[in-house]
């Protein structure tokens, strides 16, 4: 059956976040349309809570309430005193739960009478997000505490600090901390605690302070999960995730914010240049254990751009969902309060986006112009980008990854170090990773993968060890473009080799046989071969089970010494392009009409490291 490849767009990558206006007049205005929602939406209970909320509603008109209270310190609107006052009584009044919640399974102590926010408003209905969901009251309440002078008198006050003290009291004593196994909200929870310990009188305050430093300590960063030569504060019980990994950076921002430890601008440096390094250059990327594509966008802001700032380079190519580009909305826009502590971040934060890439070399990436490539943990290539395509490892007989098939076998995982030699020379970039494998034969050969750009074109050489059979080079799996300033599927990339080249479709049915040309996105099919129900299930996990792919499928090239397999493949264009394969006494000197590249003796330097030089 043939298809056509769908014009379907990626429903969450959308914009670089950097693109979203964010000056003062900027966030002034979102606040003003806040306002304006706000008050046509309060009821006589004085409930601000969108009318289709369901879920995550335990702290949204909290949340609102705090926008409020920040538009009031910026403008002074006479009309927003009373709105404040009236929202936070109904919160204090209605939204406010001390009974255990029937069904929680995440307590330490039964009927401490300790406060804490509901997931879902309906008793025993879904309390396994009760924990989050406090978090998430906590963060609204100590903002709106901040900006509490002047606006809402002693009494109410009083009411919202002992309740905010409550609601830190029954996430760190009455239930298991971080029971979802999710960093960023652990990290969100020591943030409210830091915040929270501002307020309080110092006798009172300094052990909450010291709590959330030993929390984050011992219960975050002594967990950290590590990928791609990082440490990473684990999420949903995978190294890190699309949508949540950059919220939990911006945790890591406000937290250094408000305590100046250093410790959180170390492990936010350390989360920034991970992101950076797995990052395209047009902002694309998949993966994680809760969600693959789908991204956040204002609750990634204050992070992106505060570390960005400081590791000097471009984060806010990160491509969010401009759905939520200032805040948490509804399926109508209208605004929603869940995650309003971030907008209130965003716009205290005075830190301006830094918007050139760094200059520094990553071992994990290769990036020039719009060409890059992100290495995962084993330096197979994760995401190939060349001319506004994404191609992403390919799957043969339920193996994945980019590198030599012989046989039906993919030799792409290492048996022993991988090594990487990075150059800069006339306007190319390059970088050469020389990987242990063993096939089926169980003889060890090297595979020594080279990867040149000009900014414009990826130029990929593979040689191995000779292979028995009809050996070719798995190339990627092309799955999505740039249209201007969206990602949607694809069938196609730019490719061209200097052997010979098809692109295969798998003959197999169903999401572990993913066809490029089908409208079912990578993530849909991972969830789909996921172990759990959709949401809940690892996606990472469930892509592990794909049997077969799309595929790039590149021969050997005819002009290459005879012990050796040699492949080349060209991203980025569909013209033809030779290469010439030589062995001399300085090693393998690879030849195109763009560049001239020698690669060292197998055996490496005087340490065995690999090496190369690189000419136009």
């Amino acid at each position: 059956m043939h298809l056509t490849p769908p014009p379907v767009h990626l429903a969450h990558q959308r914009g670089p976040l950097h693109d979203l206006p964010d000056t003062p007049q900027a966030y002034d205005a979102v606040l003003a349309d806040v306002v304006e929602q706000a008050l046509a939406r309060l009821t006589l209970e004085g409930n601000l809570e969108h009318p289709d909320c369901v879920d995550d509603i335990g702290d949204t008109s909290l949340g609102i309430t705090s926008l409020l209270a920040l538009a009031w310190q910026r403008t002074k609107d006479p009309r927003l005193p009373e709105a404040v006052r009236r929202s936070l009584a109904f919160h204090l009044r209605e939204r406010v739960y001390v009974d255990d919640n029937p069904g929680y399974p995440n307590l330490r102590a039964r009927n401490s009478r300790l406060p804490y926010a509901r997931y879902t408003l309906a008793t025993g209905a879904h309390p396994i997000g009760d924990w989050p969901s406090t978090v998430w009251a906590l963060l609204q309440a100590v903002n709106v505490l901040d900006a509490a002078d002047g606006l809402v008198d002693a009494e109410q006050r009083t009411r919202l600090l002992e309740l905010a003290h409550g609601y830190w009291h029954w996430l760190t004593e009455a239930t298991f901390f971080n029971p979802q196994e999710a960093g960023n909200q652990a990290i969100g929870c020591v943030v409210g605690g830091l915040m929270l310990a501002g307020h309080l009188p110092p006798e009172e305050g300094e052990p909450v302070r010291a709590r959330a430093l030993e929390l984050y300590a011992d219960e975050i960063r002594a967990h950290r999960v590590r990928d791609r030569g990082a440490l990473l504060p684990p999420e949903h019980g995978g190294a890190y995730d699309n949508n949540y990994g950059p919220i939990s950076l911006s945790f890591l921002a406000q937290a250094h914010r408000v305590s100046g430890e250093e410790i959180f601008a170390e492990d936010g440096d350390a989360l920034a240049r991970y992101i950076d390094a797995r990052l395209t250059s047009g902002g694309f990327d998949n993966g994680g254990p809760r969600y693959s594509e789908q991204h956040s966008a204002f609750e990634s802001v204050l992070g992106l751009r505060y570390f960005g700032a400081r590791i000097g380079s471009d984060l806010g190519r990160y491509r969010g969902d401009s759905r939520w580009a200032r805040h948490a909305a509804k399926a109508d826009g209208g605004v929603d309060g869940h995650f309003a502590w971030m907008l209130v971040w965003q716009i205290q934060d005075p830190t301006r986006w830094h918007r050139e890439p760094s200059t520094a070399t990553a071992r994990h990436q290769l990036r020039a112009g719009t060409v890059s490539v992100a290495f995962d943990d084993r330096m197979t290539p994760a995401v190939v980008e060349a001319g506004g395509t994404y191609c992403l490892p390919a799957a043969v007989n339920r193996q994945h990854g980019f590198g030599p098939v012989t046989d039906g076998f993919l030799l792409c995982r290492p048996m022993g170090e991988v090594r990487v030699r990075d150059v800069r020379a006339d306007g190319l970039t390059a970088k050469l990773v020389t990987k242990p494998v063993v096939g089926r034969d169980h003889v060890l050969r090297h595979v020594r993968s080279l990867y040149v750009t000009d900014g414009t074109l990826l130029w990929t050489t593979v040689a191995v060890e000779r292979l028995d059979g009809t050996p070719y080079l798995l190339a990627g799996l092309p799955y999505a473009e740039d249209d201007g300033d969206r990602v949607r599927r694809t069938a196609h990339a730019p490719v061209s080799s200097a052997g010979t080249l098809r692109l295969t479709h798998p003959d197999g049915q169903g999401p572990e046989h993913f066809d490029a040309r089908a409208e079912l996105t990578q993530e849909q099919a991972a969830f789909a071969l996921a172990e759990d129900p959709r949401g809940y299930g690892n996606p990472d996990q469930g892509w592990r089970h794909l049997v077969s792919s799309t595929a790039l499928e590149a021969g050997p090239i005819q002009d290459a010494p005879d012990d050796l397999h040699v492949f080349a493949v060209r991203y980025g264009s569909e013209e033809p392009f030779t290469v010439s394969v030589e062995r001399g006494g300085e090693g393998l000197t690879v030849r195109t009409d763009a560049f001239t590249a020698v690669i060292g003796d197998l055996a490496g330097d005087a340490h065995a490291e690999p090496e190369l030089t690189l000419r136009r």
